[in-house]
């Protein structure tokens, strides 16, 4: 189809009397097209005027479309059931060149900061496997307004904790603070209202002022607001976590730090610039930071169970067996978890998931199921003591029988009590030499030398009177 700039180009040399052959040559077109527009005579063009089919049933149309809530299928329906010729596709044409249940778009609006006025802060869903399991996490990112830097972290999930947590590691990345935070309307944030409304926590509050920040929420329904912090997570999403697998939490959120590094420095098609270099404009336009900045912290007060742990989500950190049934102060930080009792202090290593784990510091727990074998069993010294004459055979016995020494030892000592010494110092001197270290055994040897002795046997014609 011929454009106006054509179609009056072809009138105007026309009216100059130039053949159709030439105009046609001249303009790379088609007699046939020249011909048409000499015989419209107009350089508007002129459409196809045709009936619409769905034209009759337009106060059924309208009707119907309240009364189904919109849904054109429904209508579609019932106009078929009511005996309309009518398909489906000529029934949706009608309806959008008539406006019927559509909205007229608005134009987009453009967004201009200024360097160091704003960051916008949002979280998003994923999942990735972590230790070789696939574990669902919590994104959490936040963007330059100005210069569209962008830092991001995961966490097994995102309070309050965990926003104070990636709020100081991202002022951190960017070594400054902005004048606002532009977030979600979330409660992790808000207290109550929403978009220029929204009241956050004292907490929230307090944190933002220690920085200078304050903390802005955008209308509801308004995502465009947020624009620059809702689309890098589709790309975080297809780029970042694609292929990549993780051994622990450590390890994804060192990826993800440097995974920003590198992709900070490449260039931007929508911005024509390189982040970084944008960056180094906006980084003299941020707050600076305070020369000390606090790690958030949780603090809870526990009693020590009797097991001698103390539980925090669910998992259970040791601490020494003479603070059972104590109270003591839990401090719960991004990495450690520090119970205070008095002046004592004892620093796990937190567990970032709620996992029921038990964790042991190896001097809380002693091995008492064994002993070193250094230290000699109680029965050894009593043996010694009632009959020195066995210290070589106890020895031996204990380097043979170390597992089960103390029943050996005990059962010996019985010996002493219930038979002769004697004989049970023979019985242990030959049992030694020939390498006998079966206690029973050693019992029986005894006997076989006192069966005549201390069991004797009477004559057969004596009387048992």
């Amino acid at each position: 189809m011929l454009d106006t700039t054509t179609r009056n180009t072809i009138l105007t040399l026309a009216q100059k009397q130039i053949p159709r052959r030439h105009i046609a040559r001249l303009l790379k077109i088609s007699r046939n097209s020249v011909r048409e527009v000499l015989a419209s005579g107009s350089p508007a063009r002129q459409g196809i005027q045709r009936a619409e089919k769905a034209e009759p049933y337009r106060e059924e149309i309208l009707t119907l479309h309240a009364s189904c809530r919109g849904n054109l299928v429904r209508v579609h329906e019932e106009l078929v059931a009511q005996g309309a010729q009518i398909s489906y596709q000529a029934l949706t044409a009608f309806c959008r060149r008539q406006g019927i249940g559509t909205q007229t778009k608005q134009p987009a609006g453009r967004y201009h900061f200024e360097p160091g006025q704003e960051m916008q802060h949002d979280t998003s869903p994923h999942q990735a496997p972590i230790g070789g399991k696939p574990r669902k996490i919590q994104t959490a990112s936040a963007v330059l307004a100005y210069s569209h830097l962008l830092f991001f972290q995961c966490y097994p999930r995102f309070r309050r904790f965990e926003c104070k947590v990636f709020l100081t590691e991202a002022l951190r990345y960017f070594q400054g603070a902005p004048k606002e935070v532009m977030i979600d309307n979330t409660h992790v944030i808000i207290l109550r209202g929403t978009g220029a409304d929204m009241i956050p926590t004292a907490e929230m509050e307090a944190f933002a002022e220690r920085y200078g920040m304050v903390f802005r929420a955008h209308a509801p329904g308004d995502a465009d607001r947020s624009g620059r912090v809702e689309r890098p997570f589709d790309y975080i999403e297809n780029n970042f976590f694609a292929g990549r697998s993780f051994q622990d939490w450590d390890d994804l959120n060192q990826k993800a730090r440097a995974w920003c590094d590198a992709k900070n420095r490449l260039f931007k098609r929508h911005l024509k610039a390189i982040p970084l270099e944008l960056y180094n404009l906006e980084r003299t336009h941020l707050r600076p930071l305070p020369l000390w900045m606090p790690e958030p912290y949780l603090l809870h007060q526990r009693i020590v169970d009797v097991h001698a742990y103390v539980s925090v989500d669910t998992n259970r950190y040791s601490v020494p067996a003479e603070w059972i049934g104590k109270p003591v102060q839990v401090r719960e930080s991004a990495r450690e978890i520090v119970i205070a009792r008095g002046e004592h202090e004892i620093t796990h290593q937190r567990h970032v998931e709620a996992a029921a784990k038990w964790l042991t510091l190896p001097e809380h727990r002693p091995d008492r199921k064994r002993k070193k074998a250094s230290d000699p069993p109680r029965e050894l010294a009593t043996l010694l003591r009632r009959a020195p004459e066995l210290e070589s055979y106890a020895k031996a016995l204990r380097r043979r029988a170390r597992p089960s020494l103390g029943f050996a030892l005990r059962q010996i000592l019985h010996m002493l009590d219930d038979y002769p010494k004697e004989p049970l110092l023979a019985a242990v001197r030959d049992a030694e030499h020939y390498g006998v270290y079966d206690v029973e055994r050693l019992e029986t040897m005894v006997l076989q030398r006192i069966d005549r002795d201390f069991f004797p046997l009477t004559n057969p014609g004596e009387s048992h009177d």
